[in-house]
């Protein structure tokens, strides 16, 4: 959209909602969200803020990747201008004055859009599919833990304590007394997403002491990863307005469940609107089969995008407290042990819910990279393997088990680089081998109590 057609909706909308102040948000790799705050009047009349590049490259600690990883970056740290997106503007209930935070997209001052931001990334798959006159549908289901405030790195976390004054003892899966024990915190936290627009569906109890899962309802992928990015920041706040944390770590808590998104995913043409993954008579299409096998071939070498973590990998370990996490890339009907399931429902509904991501990745880059190997399934008219019938944990891990063996495998695939950038893609796998590094330079509390005066 250009300057002058965003600029009057932009005037509209913050002399309706009295705006007085903009936070000029744009998420990084690993989903952070960095930008700027403005007065509202300096941002309408003082052209568009700027940002180096360079906050693409930047690792969760802070840091960034060593020279010879990055020597096909331009170490010149160029200016971005940040366009906002209309559709992309939501309040800040939270904020005493009249605040809007805006999600931007990033372009070169030269106008080329800049390859290394996630949003972009999703919308260069995107357009793919549009290419193709196909239009992806998503619905993303995001689990999270509520837990005690904790300023000490090294003491583990802890279930925070309810209204009854006690912290939850055992598993207490879709328990609604569970859940009211904080109906304090998720009404207001339903309060701010309907004040955002933000488009939830269900609140459930999951599996671990303090777990939660929140649904949101289908539609467009970029649409939805804007919400999913929104609805971590607002529950971030409104668990610090409660005395307690929400975090979206991968497994937070040894003993516990990990948290995940699955993602599901559907696909309609873009004209009849019809979808496309069942056929005439109701059953599912080739285009089904052919995306599943796609998810099934690629899905493994994308895994840096799913579990971008090294602390992701311990969801994915099957043990007796991993929960359901998939090990695997099997699909199945109605089956929770496989990586691709296919939940029963009308023909109009027939949909994938990949079930591999952790809920500490970038919904941006999830969303792309699951759609990514769905596409280059289509594009090869890949068929699956059959269906699981019965548990697929059997058959063991499937997957990288860990980040590196993960990056490596990223590296290798030269058809997901294609889809996605490859520039981005060597980005990436700069800053998560210096994550990685970084990570190798601390010792841990394991090994001190079984190393220090052992071996």
């Amino acid at each position: 959209m250009s300057n002058r057609q965003e600029q009057p909706l932009l005037n509209d909308w913050f002399e309706k909602h009295g705006i007085t102040e903009v936070e000029c948000l744009v998420s990084d790799l690993t989903g952070i969200l960095k930008g700027k705050i403005m007065p509202a009047g300096k941002y309408l009349k003082g052209g568009r803020p700027r940002l180096p590049d360079s906050i693409f490259i930047q690792t969760v600690t802070g840091g960034y990747p060593d020279d010879e990883d990055i020597r096909f970056w331009n170490p010149a740290e160029r200016d971005m201008e940040l366009v906002p997106d209309p559709s992309a503007i939501y309040p800040v209930p939270w904020a005493e004055d009249p605040t809007v935070q805006i999600i931007h997209d990033c372009f070169y001052l030269t106008g080329e859009p800049v390859e290394l931001a996630p949003r972009y990334v999703l919308k260069r798959v995107l357009d793919l599919y549009a290419a193709r006159g196909w239009r992806p549908v998503v619905a993303p289901e995001v689990e999270f833990y509520l837990v005690k405030t904790n300023t000490d790195s090294d003491y583990p976390l802890e279930p925070p304590v309810g209204r009854s004054g006690r912290q939850e003892s055992s598993r207490q899966s879709f328990s609604i007394d569970a859940v009211n024990e904080f109906d304090p915190l998720f009404e207001e936290m339903y309060d701010y997403c309907d004040a955002m627009n933000l488009d939830l569906d269900t609140l459930i109890h999951e599996e671990g002491a303090g777990q939660m899962e929140v649904n949101f309802q289908h539609g467009d992928p970029l649409a939805l990863a804007d919400q999913v990015v929104m609805f971590k920041r607002t529950l971030r706040e409104t668990a610090l307005r409660h005395g307690m944390y929400a975090t979206f770590m991968a497994k937070p808590m040894a003993g516990e469940p990990g948290s995940s998104m699955h993602i599901h995913q559907s696909l309609l043409d873009s004209k009849e609107g019809h979808n496309v993954f069942a056929d005439e008579d109701g059953q599912p299409s080739r285009l089904f089969h052919a995306f599943i096998g796609g998810q099934q071939r690629y899905l493994p070498s994308v895994m840096p995008l799913l579990a971008p973590n090294v602390n992701s990998y311990r969801r994915l370990m099957r043990t007796e407290t991993s929960g359901s996490a998939p090990i695997n890339v099997e699909w199945g009907m109605d089956n929770r042990t496989v990586g691709l399931r296919v939940p029963v429902s009308t023909p109009e509904a027939t949909r994938v819910e990949n079930r591999l991501a952790g809920a500490d990745a970038n919904p941006y880059l999830v969303m792309a990279a699951s759609l990514a190997c769905g596409y280059l399934g289509m594009l090869g008219r890949l068929e699956p393997r059959p269906p699981m019938v019965g548990s697929a944990w059997s058959g063991g891990n499937k997957l990288p088990d860990d980040i590196g063996p993960a990056l490596d495998m990223l590296h290798d695939c030269q058809p997901l680089a294609d889809i996605l950038g490859e520039r981005f893609v060597n980005s990436y796998l700069a800053v998560k081998r210096a994550e990685h590094r970084a990570y190798f330079q601390v010792i841990s509390s394991w090994e001190r109590e079984h190393l220090l005066l052992r071996v």
